[in-house]
């Protein structure tokens, strides 16, 4: 997009196995996080429903598409719109120098809904953080002990800085 707001480029389409006939309802379902890191020039996107990371190397032209056992974003389709009912999947991520940094939370919309059942607030954000190498291949996976939304990587500190939703003192620092 330029300065003024004009797309002047546009790259790729929507990844499916699932869903031939590509429509408004797989678009709204691919709700994605994004990030650019331009020292290695790749922009990443990690989908809000199901398990898909999306890597595009502006330097090569290289797209790369990697499915967790989530699988792609599941929707129940309804006059044009799409409702969710896979898992929700990625809440951020980040492109360093080195890795691909993504909060991840793999609950599904059923046990969701079973917490709104019991008048409770299902949980905000991720209980993991996924490594991935700049590939998109799985390096490591840290299980928190507490849900996070926002996530910032110091590679130099080896630390993340996170913010947390379901707590009076919203932000976490983790040592990675």
């Amino acid at each position: 997009v330029s300065h003024d707001g004009q797309s002047y480029q546009n790259v790729g389409t929507i990844p499916t196995e699932t869903y031939p006939e590509k429509n408004v309802a797989l678009a709204q379902a691919w709700r994605s996080f994004t990030d650019y890191n331009p020292t290695n020039q790749l922009y990443v996107m990690a989908t809000q429903l199901g398990e898909v990371l999306e890597i595009y190397n502006l330097k090569t032209g290289q797209h790369i598409v990697k499915y967790g056992p989530g699988g792609e974003p599941r929707f129940k389709e309804a006059h044009g719109e799409s409702f969710p009912n896979g898992i929700k999947g990625f809440v951020d991520v980040q492109v360093t120098d080195t890795y691909i940094y993504a909060i991840f939370d793999g609950l599904s919309w059923d046990e969701r809904r079973k917490y709104y059942e019991q008048g409770k607030e299902a949980p905000k954000g991720g209980h993991y953080i996924y490594v991935f190498d700049l590939k998109g291949n799985p390096v490591r996976k840290y299980v928190l002990d507490k849900n996070i939304l926002g996530l910032d990587i110091d590679e130099e500190r080896n630390q993340a800085i996170a913010t947390c939703g379901e707590s009076d003192h919203p932000l976490v620092l983790i040592d990675l």
